[in-house]
């Protein structure tokens, strides 16, 4: 389907007490790759809420294997495995040097008209407009 690989260093900012990333600046490196796979096939959040819907992550699952360090450079890799009823974003963080698996994780994102600011059961046409799916 559609996927798409970026790479991040590690800023001082996110690296806590103890020397490493703290959990929750993963959902931020998320959020990049995620943001860039969206704006490959032109549906950004700028284009969704043109086209009348928002997509709100409503369930997400991050798996920690190694952690990260201060200057590390990461590679992230993004990619789409469902959108018929729902947008689900499957992510694998590798070490860049060693090519090691550091974690995985998944996002679920739904549509929600924002007209009448009801849940799609199924994802608009727009989706898979943009996904070249029609």
């Amino acid at each position: 389907m559609r996927k798409i690989k970026t790479e991040i260093s590690i800023p001082f900012h996110d690296v806590d007490a103890m020397g490493v990333v703290w959990h929750g600046r993963y959902v931020k490196y998320l959020e990049v790759v995620r943001c860039l796979l969206l704006e490959s096939f032109d549906y950004g959040y700028v284009r969704m809420l043109d086209s009348g819907y928002a997509w709100p992550v409503v369930d997400m699952r991050i798996k920690y294997v190694k952690p990260l360090h201060m200057d590390q450079v990461i590679s992230i890799e993004a990619e789409v495995v469902e959108w018929e009823n729902r947008l689900k974003i499957r992510y694998l963080i590798r070490d860049k040097e060693s090519g090691a698996r550091v974690s995985k994780a998944y996002t679920v994102q739904m549509a929600i008209d924002m007209a009448s600011e009801e849940l799609c059961f199924e994802s608009p046409p727009i989706l898979l407009e943009r996904l070249r799916l029609t």
